[in-house]
């Protein structure tokens, strides 16, 4: 079992609660579509698993390590380790190029691999982009470069938020292609958060979060 969430609560400031006992599992390997209306609490039960912020209740494993249990720095530690992220939003960092952006998450990793970047470059479309700026990219470009980055590395878990709700219908199903090719090759667990049906039926598994809790 790489990712065990159980039982987990969490509140908002003020106390309204947004998950309400929320328990799901994901083996290596396996992709999991998570889905749910808009303030289901999707992203936070995301954020959870990737260290990003505390929960209030129950317990959520990564890969046999308690993350209630650590600290600041041995949730970023865990980060850079074991987890990476896809966001709707890309989050490139402007001033670098794509090759700078690709190579990003690996570097703090300390799992530079310029074989495997070249390789990823070439899988995504990317290898006659590697000079260029952001701003000077597509949006379904930019998303390619997001995948890179996160996939350099070679994660345990990809966590993706809304990976293509900026990008159209053709770029969408691109980007999904690519994900889902690099994630098998890899060996890599998938926990996609999604409203679309569409691109959750391609996923091994699906959850949907309602009132905060798995229905």
């Amino acid at each position: 079992m790489l990712l065990k969430i159980d039982n987990v609560q969490k509140s908002y400031p003020g106390g309204r609660p947004v998950l309400r006992g929320v328990s799901l599992a994901l083996d290596k390997g396996q992709t999991l579509a998570l889905t749910g209306e808009s303030g289901s609490g999707k992203s936070t039960l995301l954020n959870l698993a990737a260290a990003l912020d505390s929960f209030d209740g129950g317990e959520i494993t990564l890969d046999g390590t308690d993350l209630s249990g650590l600290d600041d720095p041995g949730r970023a530690a865990l980060r850079r380790q074991s987890v990476s992220l896809v966001f709707q939003q890309f989050n490139l960092i402007p001033s670098l190029t794509v090759a700078q952006n690709l190579s990003f998450h690996a570097r703090l990793a300390g799992r530079r691999d310029e074989a495997w970047s070249t390789h990823l470059a070439d899988r995504l479309g990317l290898s006659d982009l590697l000079d260029r700026y952001p701003e000077n990219l597509s949006g379904g470009q930019q998303q390619r470069v997001a995948i890179g980055r996160a996939m350099a590395a070679r994660p345990k878990l990809l966590l993706a938020d809304e990976p293509t709700g900026n990008l159209d219908e053709t770029a969408s199903t691109t980007v999904l292609d690519l994900m889902l090719s690099l994630v098998a090759e890899t060996g890599a667990a998938l926990l996609l958060v999604t409203h679309s049906q569409d691109i959750a039926v391609r996923l091994d598994r699906r959850a949907h979060l309602s009132g905060g809790r798995i229905t």
